[in-house]
């Protein structure tokens, strides 16, 4: 089975719909199963002690609920995009940084849902997906999560994403093997990998780890403006990374040790 590539708009587009219709047409191309964005009541996510702290923006200085406000998208944007993506054969889906949102995002039928690592020990959001989202459709991310709290948080979703929270993150802090752990204790789980690295072979080596599912920022230029975009792909990083990773995926194989037709000649003339 192929791995899920995931292109993580999130709040890349700096609340332009053009720029985030453009993003997911791009990212498509290079090759991604899905694009994905994200989805949050700005009231209830944003901590109080961070509401009025001043925030310098490229629309001048304001405070931090006002520059959230101005990024995130409602139902007039995630219209456009649902229809775009229906008239391009391009599939979508968002995280839901709470229950409202995680109710605005049902009524779309997407493949998946995803709660990011922030939510994961967000108890009424869990039980509101876990009793509203079929759990094949929900994804988790398990970034700066201890072992205790990830098993807490499985049973409302069929998806874990190994993850380290860092923008971006130090190869030395990256713990791919942490992937082989999850599919030992998750064993009835599908286990992926959602990178926030520069480069792209920490991803693709997830996959040879047994990633099933991997996901990246995706940025039209991580010279843009917004926090999240060091530790983005650009259209030709995220094809590049898919290439490598269907690469892989064929030199994988089935692990059962044979003599290919390709080596006969050689085992003839060399063997005798």
């Amino acid at each position: 089975m192929s791995t899920v590539l995931i292109a993580e708009i999130g709040a890349n587009h700096n609340g332009s719909i053009d720029t985030a219709i453009d993003m997911a047409w791009k990212a498509h191309n290079a090759g991604a199963s899905y694009i994905k964005f994200q989805k949050r009541d700005v009231d209830l996510a944003v901590p109080e002690a961070q509401k009025q702290v001043p925030k310098d923006t490229p629309w001048g200085t304001m405070p931090y609920v006002e520059y959230r406000r101005r990024l995130e998208f409602g139902f007039d944007e995630f219209d456009q995009i649902d229809s775009f993506c229906k008239e391009s054969d391009i599939s979508w889906f968002a995280s839901a940084w709470d229950i409202p949102s995680a109710e605005f995002l049902a009524q779309y039928e997407c493949d998946y849902i995803k709660i990011p690592s922030a939510k994961i020990t967000d108890l009424p959001l869990l039980d509101w997906v876990a009793t509203n989202i079929p759990q094949e459709k929900v994804i988790i991310s398990t970034g700066m999560s201890t072992m205790d709290e990830i098993r807490i948080a499985a049973w409302t979703a069929a998806t874990i994403l190994h993850c380290n929270s860092t923008y971006p993150a130090p190869n030395e802090e990256l713990n791919l093997l942490a992937i082989r752990s999850l599919k030992f204790d998750f064993p009835h789980h599908a286990i992926g990998y959602s990178g926030h690295e520069r480069g792209i072979a920490p991803s693709v080596a997830a996959v040879a780890l047994g990633a099933t599912m991997v996901e990246r920022h995706f940025t039209l230029d991580r010279a843009m403006w917004g926090t999240d975009q060091a530790a983005s792909l650009e259209p030709t990083g995220f094809a590049r990374m898919a290439k490598d990773i269907r690469a892989v995926e064929a030199a994988l194989g089935d692990g059962v040790k044979r003599v290919f037709p390709s080596e006969e000649a050689a085992r003839q003339k060399l063997r005798g």
